[in-house]
């Protein structure tokens, strides 16, 4: 998955965007639920928040507060240095978070807890809990296309396929896997809970 992601960055934001290997996709309704989602997250209360999993710092830009981001992959987090050049990136592997306990007010992750199968996921949950009162989810949304956990096929603009594990979500079911809390955004596309 590391060497995956890291062969991704700089193709990361077209699936965002809706541009390059993305751009020919159907997925109606898509910029708006973007448009939705960042409005949502912008709208949370500043905090200290830890964005683990930052990926480019896509999603990141949009938390209100002080950020620090958290990868695995160099090539993401050049791109989000760029991107937020007043925030800290540090490059590290999860599910361990390098941070001592109640380090951030705030622990922000996306479209990273749906690829934890079990085993990981627990560990992921102990060590969030551990360095932050709260949590907040971004994933994908359970829709007619997935079902709720599937093994893809990935292709990259190299030609180079990656067999990825997937999980998808209904913003309730995701809240209760979390242990409670609220949803906070749901669409055909993604669900937000803050737990």
């Amino acid at each position: 998955m590391k060497t995956y992601y890291e062969r991704r960055a700089s193709e990361y934001d077209d699936w965002w965007l809706g541009t390059g290997l993305h751009a020919g996709r159907d997925r109606p309704g898509w910029h708006e639920s973007v448009a939705a989602l960042t409005q949502t997250l912008g709208a949370l209360p500043p905090a200290t928040t830890l964005d683990v999993a930052c990926g480019t710092g896509f999603l990141t830009q949009h938390l209100p507060g002080t950020t620090v981001g958290l990868d695995q992959s160099e090539s993401m987090l050049g791109i989000a240095r760029e991107r937020l050049p007043d925030s800290t990136f540090v490059q590290g592997n999860v599910p361990e978070i390098p941070f001592p306990d109640s380090s951030f007010e705030r622990l922000f992750t996306s479209f990273f807890y749906g690829h934890l199968e079990e085993e990981d996921r627990i560990a992921f949950l102990n060590e969030a809990r551990r360095v932050a009162a709260e949590l907040v989810v971004v994933d994908s949304a359970l829709n007619d296309e997935h079902e709720p956990f599937e093994w893809q096929e990935r292709v990259l603009e190299d030609g180079s396929t990656w067999q990825v594990y997937k999980r998808f979500f209904t913003a309730q079911g995701l809240a209760e896997e979390l242990g409670g809390g609220e949803p906070l955004y749901e669409s055909r596309w993604f669900v937000a809970v803050r737990s």
